[in-house]
Protein backbone atom coordinates (compact mmCIF):
# COMPACT_ATOMS: atom_id res chain seq x y z
CA UNK A 1 0.00 0.00 0.00
CA UNK A 2 1.29 3.45 -0.93
CA UNK A 3 2.49 5.57 1.97
CA UNK A 4 0.82 8.95 2.28
CA UNK A 5 1.38 12.12 4.27
CA UNK A 6 -1.50 11.11 6.54
CA UNK A 7 -0.18 7.59 7.10
CA UNK A 8 3.25 9.01 7.98
CA UNK A 9 1.68 11.43 10.48
CA UNK A 10 -0.26 8.58 12.10
CA UNK A 11 2.96 6.60 12.55
CA UNK A 12 4.05 9.03 15.29
CA UNK A 13 1.28 7.73 17.52
CA UNK A 14 2.03 4.08 16.76
CA UNK A 15 5.51 4.19 18.26
CA UNK A 16 7.06 2.43 15.27
CA UNK A 17 10.07 4.28 13.91
CA UNK A 18 9.67 5.98 10.53
CA UNK A 19 12.28 4.73 8.05
CA UNK A 20 13.58 7.26 5.53
CA UNK A 21 16.48 6.94 3.08
CA UNK A 22 17.76 8.81 0.06
CA UNK A 23 17.49 7.64 -3.54
CA UNK A 24 18.55 9.43 -6.69
CA UNK A 25 17.97 6.78 -9.35
CA UNK A 26 15.68 4.02 -10.57
CA UNK A 27 17.53 0.92 -9.27
CA UNK A 28 17.92 2.35 -5.76
CA UNK A 29 14.22 3.23 -5.68
CA UNK A 30 13.39 -0.37 -6.63
CA UNK A 31 15.50 -1.68 -3.74
CA UNK A 32 13.97 0.71 -1.20
CA UNK A 33 10.51 -0.31 -2.38
CA UNK A 34 11.39 -3.98 -2.01
CA UNK A 35 12.58 -3.23 1.54
CA UNK A 36 9.24 -1.47 2.18
CA UNK A 37 10.68 1.65 3.81
CA UNK A 38 8.36 4.57 4.51
CA UNK A 39 9.90 7.61 2.80
CA UNK A 40 12.33 8.12 -0.06
CA UNK A 41 14.13 11.45 0.08
CA UNK A 42 15.41 12.71 -3.24
CA UNK A 43 17.91 14.88 -1.43
CA UNK A 44 20.13 17.65 -2.69
CA UNK A 45 22.94 15.53 -1.24
CA UNK A 46 22.94 14.06 -4.74
CA UNK A 47 25.20 16.98 -5.60
CA UNK A 48 27.97 15.56 -3.42
CA UNK A 49 27.46 11.79 -3.64
CA UNK A 50 26.33 11.50 -7.28
CA UNK A 51 27.38 14.62 -9.19
CA UNK A 52 30.71 15.26 -7.46
CA UNK A 53 30.05 18.81 -6.26
CA UNK A 54 31.82 20.12 -3.17
CA UNK A 55 28.54 21.17 -1.51
CA UNK A 56 24.82 20.86 -2.07
CA UNK A 57 24.63 24.49 -3.16
CA UNK A 58 25.46 23.71 -6.79
CA UNK A 59 22.39 21.51 -7.22
CA UNK A 60 19.72 23.00 -9.48
CA UNK A 61 15.99 22.50 -9.78
CA UNK A 62 16.67 20.84 -13.14
CA UNK A 63 18.92 18.32 -11.36
CA UNK A 64 16.21 17.63 -8.80
CA UNK A 65 13.55 17.16 -11.48
CA UNK A 66 15.76 14.71 -13.39
CA UNK A 67 16.50 12.56 -10.34
CA UNK A 68 12.97 12.77 -8.92
CA UNK A 69 11.64 11.44 -12.22
CA UNK A 70 14.07 8.51 -12.10
CA UNK A 71 13.05 7.64 -8.54
CA UNK A 72 9.37 7.91 -9.40
CA UNK A 73 9.77 5.29 -12.14
CA UNK A 74 11.11 2.84 -9.57
CA UNK A 75 8.61 3.63 -6.83
CA UNK A 76 5.23 2.16 -5.99
CA UNK A 77 4.80 2.25 -2.22
CA UNK A 78 7.11 4.83 -0.63
CA UNK A 79 6.27 8.48 -0.03
CA UNK A 80 8.64 10.53 -2.22
CA UNK A 81 9.92 13.79 -0.74
CA UNK A 82 12.15 16.00 -2.90
CA UNK A 83 14.40 18.78 -1.66
CA UNK A 84 13.93 22.31 -2.87
CA UNK A 85 17.58 23.12 -3.61
CA UNK A 86 19.58 26.18 -2.62
CA UNK A 87 18.02 29.51 -3.69
CA UNK A 88 15.05 27.80 -5.33
CA UNK A 89 12.80 29.17 -2.56
CA UNK A 90 13.99 32.79 -2.37
CA UNK A 91 10.43 34.05 -2.86
CA UNK A 92 7.04 32.45 -2.38
CA UNK A 93 6.28 32.69 -6.09
CA UNK A 94 9.56 31.05 -7.05
CA UNK A 95 9.21 28.33 -4.41
CA UNK A 96 5.65 27.47 -5.43
CA UNK A 97 6.63 27.22 -9.08
CA UNK A 98 9.60 24.98 -8.32
CA UNK A 99 7.59 22.81 -5.93
CA UNK A 100 4.98 22.28 -8.64
CA UNK A 101 7.71 21.16 -11.03
CA UNK A 102 8.98 18.61 -8.52
CA UNK A 103 5.47 17.28 -7.94
CA UNK A 104 4.97 16.98 -11.70
CA UNK A 105 8.21 14.98 -11.80
CA UNK A 106 6.87 12.53 -9.22
CA UNK A 107 7.35 13.98 -5.74
CA UNK A 108 4.55 13.56 -3.20
CA UNK A 109 5.95 16.39 -1.05
CA UNK A 110 8.88 18.79 -0.88
CA UNK A 111 11.39 19.54 1.87
CA UNK A 112 12.56 23.03 2.77
CA UNK A 113 15.47 23.98 5.04
CA UNK A 114 14.96 26.60 7.73
CA UNK A 115 12.16 28.57 9.33
CA UNK A 116 10.59 29.91 6.13
CA UNK A 117 7.01 29.86 7.32
CA UNK A 118 5.61 32.31 4.76
CA UNK A 119 7.03 30.34 1.85
CA UNK A 120 5.90 27.06 3.39
CA UNK A 121 2.34 28.34 3.79
CA UNK A 122 2.33 29.48 0.17
CA UNK A 123 3.35 26.03 -1.05
CA UNK A 124 0.86 24.24 1.19
CA UNK A 125 -1.91 26.56 -0.01
CA UNK A 126 -1.32 25.08 -3.47
CA UNK A 127 -1.99 21.59 -2.13
CA UNK A 128 1.65 20.51 -1.89
CA UNK A 129 2.73 18.94 1.43
CA UNK A 130 5.94 20.26 3.00
CA UNK A 131 8.50 18.61 5.27
CA UNK A 132 10.51 21.04 7.40
CA UNK A 133 14.19 20.89 8.35
CA UNK A 134 15.88 22.47 11.40
CA UNK A 135 19.18 22.22 13.22
CA UNK A 136 22.14 21.98 10.87
CA UNK A 137 21.13 23.47 7.51
CA UNK A 138 23.65 22.29 4.88
CA UNK A 139 22.48 24.73 2.19
CA UNK A 140 23.48 27.77 4.23
CA UNK A 141 26.47 26.70 6.31
CA UNK A 142 30.12 25.92 5.76
CA UNK A 143 30.60 24.68 9.33
CA UNK A 144 29.34 21.15 9.79
CA UNK A 145 29.07 21.05 13.57
CA UNK A 146 26.46 19.98 16.08
CA UNK A 147 23.82 22.63 16.67
CA UNK A 148 21.93 23.25 19.91
CA UNK A 149 24.55 22.51 22.54
CA UNK A 150 24.09 25.98 23.97
CA UNK A 151 20.73 26.68 25.62
CA UNK A 152 19.95 29.72 23.50
CA UNK A 153 20.58 27.86 20.25
CA UNK A 154 18.63 24.83 21.45
CA UNK A 155 15.63 27.02 22.31
CA UNK A 156 15.79 28.63 18.88
CA UNK A 157 15.74 25.25 17.15
CA UNK A 158 12.73 24.25 19.25
CA UNK A 159 10.95 27.49 18.36
CA UNK A 160 11.71 26.94 14.69
CA UNK A 161 10.34 23.40 14.77
CA UNK A 162 7.12 24.54 16.48
CA UNK A 163 6.76 27.35 13.92
CA UNK A 164 7.08 24.84 11.10
CA UNK A 165 4.32 22.70 12.57
CA UNK A 166 2.08 25.75 12.95
CA UNK A 167 2.83 26.67 9.33
CA UNK A 168 1.45 23.30 8.27
CA UNK A 169 4.46 21.01 7.81
CA UNK A 170 3.53 17.33 8.06
CA UNK A 171 6.94 16.35 9.48
CA UNK A 172 10.28 17.93 10.32
CA UNK A 173 13.87 16.74 9.98
CA UNK A 174 16.16 17.38 12.96
CA UNK A 175 19.80 17.40 11.84
CA UNK A 176 22.93 17.25 14.00
CA UNK A 177 21.52 18.21 17.38
CA UNK A 178 22.02 16.62 20.83
CA UNK A 179 19.73 13.75 21.75
CA UNK A 180 18.32 15.70 24.72
CA UNK A 181 17.32 18.60 22.48
CA UNK A 182 15.83 16.28 19.87
CA UNK A 183 13.83 14.50 22.58
CA UNK A 184 12.36 17.78 23.81
CA UNK A 185 11.44 18.84 20.27
CA UNK A 186 9.95 15.45 19.42
CA UNK A 187 7.78 15.54 22.54
CA UNK A 188 6.70 19.12 21.79
CA UNK A 189 5.44 18.37 18.29
CA UNK A 190 2.31 16.55 17.18
CA UNK A 191 3.94 15.88 13.79
CA UNK A 192 6.76 13.35 13.27
CA UNK A 193 10.33 14.44 13.97
CA UNK A 194 12.81 12.53 11.83
CA UNK A 195 16.40 12.60 12.98
CA UNK A 196 19.73 12.55 11.22
CA UNK A 197 22.51 12.80 13.76
CA UNK A 198 19.88 13.66 16.38
CA UNK A 199 19.89 10.60 18.61
CA UNK A 200 17.36 7.88 19.25
CA UNK A 201 14.45 9.89 20.66
CA UNK A 202 13.03 11.01 17.32
CA UNK A 203 9.98 9.46 15.67
CA UNK A 204 12.12 8.19 12.79
CA UNK A 205 15.53 8.27 11.18
CA UNK A 206 16.96 9.29 7.81
CA UNK A 207 20.37 8.55 6.34
CA UNK A 208 22.05 9.11 3.00
CA UNK A 209 21.93 5.66 1.41
CA UNK A 210 25.45 6.04 0.04
CA UNK A 211 26.68 6.41 3.64
CA UNK A 212 24.63 3.45 4.85
CA UNK A 213 25.98 1.07 2.18
CA UNK A 214 29.55 2.38 2.17
CA UNK A 215 29.53 3.65 -1.39
CA UNK A 216 30.76 7.19 -0.69
CA UNK A 217 33.72 7.78 1.61
CA UNK A 218 34.97 11.24 0.66
CA UNK A 219 33.06 12.62 3.63
CA UNK A 220 31.80 10.39 6.45
CA UNK A 221 29.55 11.94 9.12
CA UNK A 222 30.20 10.45 12.54
CA UNK A 223 26.48 9.76 13.02
CA UNK A 224 26.20 7.64 9.85
CA UNK A 225 26.49 3.94 10.64
CA UNK A 226 27.86 1.91 7.72
CA UNK A 227 25.77 -1.26 7.35
CA UNK A 228 27.69 -2.61 4.33
CA UNK A 229 30.76 -1.90 2.21
CA UNK A 230 29.41 -1.81 -1.33
CA UNK A 231 32.38 0.20 -2.60
CA UNK A 232 34.70 -2.65 -1.59
CA UNK A 233 32.54 -5.19 -3.44
CA UNK A 234 32.36 -3.07 -6.58
CA UNK A 235 36.12 -2.59 -6.54
CA UNK A 236 36.65 -6.33 -6.12
CA UNK A 237 34.36 -7.08 -9.08
CA UNK A 238 36.04 -4.49 -11.31
CA UNK A 239 39.50 -5.81 -10.45
CA UNK A 240 38.39 -9.39 -11.25
CA UNK A 241 36.96 -8.25 -14.57
CA UNK A 242 40.14 -6.32 -15.37
CA UNK A 243 42.29 -9.37 -14.60
CA UNK A 244 40.22 -11.73 -16.77
CA UNK A 245 40.16 -9.32 -19.71
CA UNK A 246 43.90 -8.79 -19.52
CA UNK A 247 44.53 -12.53 -19.27
CA UNK A 248 42.11 -13.34 -22.09
CA UNK A 249 39.87 -15.56 -19.96
CA UNK A 250 36.81 -13.36 -20.38
CA UNK A 251 34.58 -13.86 -22.23
CA UNK A 252 34.62 -17.63 -21.98
CA UNK A 253 32.38 -20.09 -23.82
CA UNK A 254 29.50 -19.58 -21.38
CA UNK A 255 29.46 -15.85 -22.16
CA UNK A 256 29.89 -16.03 -25.95
CA UNK A 257 27.57 -16.73 -28.88
CA UNK A 258 28.16 -19.51 -31.42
Amino acid sequence: MKKTVNSIKKTKKSGQGIVMLTAYDYPTALILNQAEIDIILVGDTLGMVVLGYETTRDVTVTDMIHHTSAVKRGNETCLIVSDLPYQSDKTSELAVGNAKQLVSAGADAVKIEGNKTGIIRAIISEGIPVMGHVGLLPQTTDRFRVRGRKEREANQILEDAVSLELAGCFAVVLECIPNSVAKKITESLSIPAIGIGAGSSCDGQVLVTHDLIGLFDRFKPSFAKQFANVKKEILRAVECYKFEVQQGTFPDADHSYE
